[in-house]
């Protein structure tokens, strides 16, 4: 993870110590009353970006379907660019590559574009009895010059969802694709700019310095995936503006396997979704909880579908890729002396290569089971039972997700109701992303805000509530000014009274 030169102060992050899914961020150190001095060397992008969306430019739904479309465009177009820098940063396999960061967000495009004439409809809303005669409606209003910074295990993905709904919604955008991803960076440098509009969408390049001077900036919406320690530097610095935020930022998903389940198709879903992009993956699950019974069942089947995936030396799969850098290589194999190896544990430091591996007899104060992993490392937690698998996923900081394998459908809603998270999913891991249809966000340390499909609209939308009334019938008002009596507050309990249904009184 990045963490602060010196705790105790707001300062930029140490880029030296990455984990999980952040990439950068920092704290900034605007001046109480939240103005940036013209030394701050994005205020001149900032102030060309919220004079474009003063001048309405970006309201009109026609506009937003065009720039959504140059949008489809770009990744039509440059589809095999991505592929092509995904694999360079990350020996991502194409077929993933072309999965989670393409695929991914057209459908988040064409959902977008399905529905944004109805999305961006007045909702007109009830009224009471003084406001009969009135309209009254939630217009669906942008907020005006917002910030993305995504991080570097999903660079396409994760920059270009939130950018759809930030389009969508009427906003100017400022995106910060992550430093880390050098090749993806370049791509969104050089090239999104040609398909966009450059008065209403910037891309910012910037290490972790650069990041903290960008944050000092008064933006009116800012959307972060990372890590939480992370999150909190983001969220300090939009704190000096009174900005609205999104934080993404993961976190340790369990994955309960009761002794009532197909063991192979547990042991297929769960390597799929732990060793998908090389484990660096915010909704991977984290770490299995099961019996002893269920783990001598498990590993042989893990092992067997290890070997199906990636054959017999996963160093030479096609199919399988690396760690994003050199520091995320360290951190990962340092977790390697966590409890007991008993598949995998392979690495080659020059290849960032480590091996997807299983590893048992821990304890909860392991290194492991303290951090996120971000690396294809599954450990296996002993449990008894339901109620206690239960107990050990309450006992730790709420998830982004929580994954339950049974056959009963009583267990899993037994895990489903008595824990709480970001997101779950019962027999499957990851695919509830593939849903526009659902929200997607974390809850406490996981995270702020969801988004995805109209909740991504949503979440760059500013529900603003209105009231039109006539200048006439000002009889009607009477009621409300003074002098007052009991005559007059009688009747103005009446006409602005809300009645419970389905009520009775017994005499």
């Amino acid at each position: 993870m990045q963490q602060l030169l010196e705790p105790p102060r707001q300062q930029p992050l140490d880029s030296g110590a990455e984990k999980a899914t952040e990439d950068d961020g920092g704290g900034g150190k605007g001046s109480v009353d939240g103005d940036v001095t013209s030394a701050n060397p994005y205020a001149g992008l900032v102030s060309r970006l919220r004079a474009a969306w003063l001048s309405g430019k970006t309201r009109p739904m026609e506009y937003r379907v065009a720039q959504l479309e140059a949008l489809g465009r770009f990744l039509d177009e440059k589809k095999q660019d991505i592929l092509e820098a995904t694999t360079l940063d990350m020996g991502k396999p194409p077929f993933e590559a072309e999965v989670s960061e393409v695929v991914v967000c057209k459908n988040e495009l064409h959902d977008t574009l399905n529905s944004l004439s109805q999305w961006m409809k007045d909702k007109h809303v009830e009224r009471n009895l003084a406001t009969r005669l009135d309209s009254a409606f939630i217009r669906k209003d942008p907020y005006g010059v917002v910030l993305i910074i995504a991080p570097w295990n999903y660079p396409i993905n994760l920059l270009l969802q939130p950018l759809i709904g930030a389009i969508a919604a009427g906003n100017c955008v400022v995106v910060k694709p992550s430093e880390i991803t050098k090749n993806t960076e370049r791509l969104m440098a050089e090239v999104l700019p040609g398909y966009l509009d450059k008065d209403c969408c910037a891309v910012v390049t910037a290490g972790v310095q650069e990041t903290t001077r960008l944050l000092e900036n008064k933006f009116d919406y800012i959307f972060f995936t990372g890590h939480a320690s992370v999150g909190r530097i983001v969220m300090a610095a939009a704190a000096k503006h009174l900005t609205p935020v999104t934080l993404e930022l993961g976190g340790k998903n369990p994955c309960y396997v009761s002794d009532t389940c197909d063991v192979q198709n547990v042991a297929r879903r769960v390597a799929w979704g732990r060793f998908f992009n090389a484990g660096q993956t915010c909704i991977a699950p984290d770490y299995v909880l099961c019996s002893l019974e269920m783990q001598e069942k498990l590993l042989p089947a893990l092992r067997e579908t290890i070997t199906e995936f990636y054959g017999p030396n996963p160093q030479e799969s096609p199919d399988f890729g690396r760690m994003a850098g050199d520091k995320q290589f360290q951190r990962v194999r340092a977790l390697l002396r966590s409890g007991r190896v008993v598949i995998g544990g392979q690495t080659d430091e020059e290849e960032r290569y480590i091996a997807p591996t299983v590893l048992v007899d821990l304890q909860p104060s392991d290194p492991v089971m303290q951090e996120e992993i971000f690396g294809p490392i599954l450990p296996i937690v002993i449990v008894a039972n339901v109620d206690e698998a239960i107990d050990f996923i309450n006992s730790r900081e709420r998830p982004l997700v929580v994954y339950a394998f049974s056959s009963d459908v009583k267990v899993v809603n037994q895990v489903l109701e008595r824990t709480s998270s970001g997101g779950f999913v019962s027999n499957d891991t990851l695919m509830h992303v593939t849903l526009t249809s659902l929200p997607f966000g974390g809850i406490g340390n996981s995270g702020l805000g969801m988004y995805h499909g109209r909740f991504t609209f949503d979440a760059f939308t500013h529900c603003r509530g209105c009231l039109y009334r006539s200048m006439g019938r000002e009889a009607f008002n009477n009621p409300r000014y003074p002098p007052y009596s009991q005559q007059k507050l009688g009747i103005v309990r009446t006409v602005t009274e809300v009645k419970r249904k389905g009520t009775c009184t017994l005499l």
